[in-house]
């Protein structure tokens, strides 16, 4: 790994990191205030009546203790949607864009084989689901602890971040594979982009009624069980199928790079 370049893309990444992560802390403060079983008797009173709108958010329970209702309020949608987004930005400018740029070219006339940035810009692109989850799981649980002490689950959550880990894992390597094969930026964004957010509505379409209840096959997000994480009686083997479809992925996009025609 070029050491040099990692530092750099790591400068890249600050502006819109921290963007992204006062969001993501945004909306964890405000859904574990809003926390309370009367509160949650009142949600799933509103949830029957629009089933399909809380369902396809996955909201459609708004769980008994603060971990569960967490899970369903952060975990179901946001804490999915938030991350990838921000690795599919920082997947098209660490490789996608500085093809299309022609930067690459200067970048390759130096003594740095396509091997060596390629595992460069994997490396970098994988801090992004890392630090998200990290914030993710840090943040809530200091948030749990000032307003709710005591009542937040933190191995169970903990195993849910990993889950979720897991998951955003494999987005940035379905990204880092588009901004590989692609030399457009805007082609390997839409590319990325677009798998992932089919991924994430076919799952949203699966939960909407039973009628579609067998397309939760069809998407990878059904992986992600955070009911079974939080129990601690599966989900195990999910993530492990996530980790790995990252893994894998992500080193054919190093592949590819590395056959890839780029004039210096």
């Amino acid at each position: 790994m070029n050491t040099a370049l990692f530092r750099y893309d790591m400068r890249g990444h600050g502006k819109t990191g921290v963007i992204f992560l006062a969001v993501m802390s945004l909306y964890g403060g405000m859904i574990t205030a809003m926390f309370d079983p009367k509160l949650g008797e009142s949600l799933e009173m509103m949830a029957q009546s629009m089933p399909q709108l809380f369902a396809a958010f996955g909201m459609l329970e708004a769980g008994k203790t603060l971990t569960q209702f967490l899970a369903n309020y952060l975990y179901g949608f946001l804490y999915i949607v938030f991350p990838m987004v921000f690795t599919v930005l920082a997947s098209v400018r660490l490789v996608a864009r500085w093809i299309d740029s022609g930067a690459a070219a200067y970048l390759l006339a130096a003594p740095v084989g396509k091997r060596r940035i390629a595992i460069t810009q994997m490396a970098a692109l994988a801090v992004v689901p890392f630090v998200c989850t990290a914030w993710a799981f840090g943040f809530c649980v200091l948030a749990a602890q000032v307003m709710f002490p005591g009542q937040l689950d933190v191995s169970a959550f903990l195993r849910l971040n990993v889950g979720l880990l897991c998951l955003q894992l494999m987005f940035a390597g379905v990204c880092f594979l588009a901004s590989c094969v692609f030399h457009d930026a805007r082609m390997a964004a839409g590319v990325g982009a677009g798998i992932c957010t089919t991924f994430v509505l076919v799952q949203m379409l699966s939960e909407v009624s039973d009628t579609f209840n067998w397309l939760r096959y069809c998407t990878p997000l059904s992986l992600f069980d955070q009911q079974a994480l939080l129990a601690g009686e599966g989900g195990a083997a999910g993530c492990a199928a996530l980790l790995a479809a990252g893994v894998v992925t992500a080193t054919a996009g190093c592949i590819v790079f590395c056959k890839k025609d780029i004039s210096v």
